[in-house]
């Protein structure tokens, strides 16, 4: 997993993250087509990274499916954009049903590393094709063999958004399947109970994830991740924490557009 400061590698964190009992999700309950959310990436008060996440406001049919369009786009700013210039472009067209991806698309521009990348799931064999194109290599092709689960990072994302927290106990452990940049991950996230998070809407009602790191080069410890979800259907990331061996990082909303209902303001 490449090292970025923004946006994209602390979702990149959140939504890969599994554990020792899954949880089926069979429709969504969350987000509606046409939502927008957007975000800041800072160290402190110094703004390192914007990220934008989009459903479409119209479904696409893949493999005679229908599915969401979501892109994420991601980018340093700044002093940051000085230092490593970064401008990612994920997608992913997930399944409205299952909420599996059924095709996914990455554009990673991060520094001198380019590379262009589009998976094909082909589920009915059990397996998935990679076409992968990076800067000064000739295009390269993979098949991998997966479980019928496997989630990409977008897809895993909008899973956990869908899981109802109110029927988990605190410190239940959820699971995913995920696959990214040639490799299967099996991670654990633990639902650590509910809370109330300040953001710049104010106030907010939140259930709050502790992702449990292994071992990386990236982040600082087995629980250097927390993430505050709002407490209502959206479910959207309110805040995230992370302790990275670059120093503490947080992501915090910033807008947000078409939601499936307002957001559970606190009154504490």
């Amino acid at each position: 997993m490449r090292t970025s400061i923004v946006f994209l590698g602390l979702l990149m964190a959140l939504s890969s993250f599994v554990s020792d009992s899954k949880l089926e999700i069979t429709a969504n309950s969350s987000f509606l087509p046409g939502e927008v959310l957007s975000y800041r990436v800072h160290y402190g008060f110094i703004n390192a990274g914007e990220g934008t996440m989009q459903v479409n406001p119209k479904t696409q049919d893949v493999n005679g499916k229908p599915c969401y369009k979501i892109n994420v786009f991601g980018k340093s700013v700044g002093a940051f954009a000085m230092m490593l210039k970064v401008k990612d472009n994920w997608r992913s067209y997930v399944d409205t049903t299952t909420l599996h991806p059924e095709k996914t698309f990455r554009n990673i521009q991060e520094g001198n590393y380019k590379l262009k990348e589009t998976i094909f799931y082909k589920k009915d064999e059990g397996k998935i094709k990679v076409h992968s194109i990076k800067k000064n290599k000739d295009p390269k092709e993979t098949e991998y063999e997966v479980p019928a689960d496997i989630h990409d990072i977008v897809s895993g994302y909008y899973y956990l958004r869908n899981i109802d927290y109110s029927k988990l106990n605190e410190g239940h452990i959820i699971e995913l399947n995920a696959f990214f940049e040639d490799t299967f991950y099996d991670f654990r996230i633990r639902y650590v109970g509910k809370d109330v998070v300040r953001t710049k809407f104010g106030k907010m009602n939140a259930i709050k994830l502790v992702p449990i790191m292994p071992d990386n080069t990236f982040f600082d410890g087995e629980e250097s991740i927390r993430v505050w979800l709002s407490d209502d259907k959206n479910k959207i990331p309110l805040k995230l924490q992370a302790d990275m061996f670059i120093g503490a990082v947080e992501l915090d909303l910033k807008g947000f557009k078409n939601l499936r209902e307002p957001l559970n303001k606190a009154t504490r």
